[in-house]
């Protein structure tokens, strides 16, 4: 099993920045596809971005695409998302979540965290 623990949310200005970080134990980290999810209030879950194993491959949600960046340390046991150019529209709970597979399907994650909360102000 895997034991995921997201920090780094917070209040923000429309324009600025946040690091969302996401602290992982029990099997090797290293052999999971990491990804990114978020749920705005009154929405579905949605993708946002993944990342393999290794760090090698990534992938976004368009929305995201150019303002996201999603790296992972894996002596640290750590995943990120440095979220850059935050507008209104990116308010959500932000969760992390392990998979065996490479997806950005959430049904094919197996593991996730309780989340933690983004609010960008207009």
């Amino acid at each position: 099993q895997v034991q995921l623990v997201e920090s780094g949310g917070g209040l923000v200005q429309a324009g600025g920045s946040l690091r969302l970080s996401c602290a992982a134990s029990g099997r090797t980290f290293s052999s999971y596809n990491m990804g990114w999810f978020r749920q705005a209030p009154g929405k579905g879950r949605e993708f946002v971005a993944s990342i393999s194993g290794s760090g090698v491959s990534t992938s976004y949600a368009g929305s995201v695409k150019g303002r996201f960046t999603i790296s992972r340390d894996n002596a640290k046991n750590t995943l990120y998302l440095q979220m850059d150019s935050l507008k209104f529209e990116d308010t959500a709970v932000y969760h992390c979540a392990a998979a065996t597979s490479w997806s950005a399907t959430e049904t094919n994650y197996n593991y996730w965290g309780q989340g933690t909360q983004v609010t960008v102000s207009s």
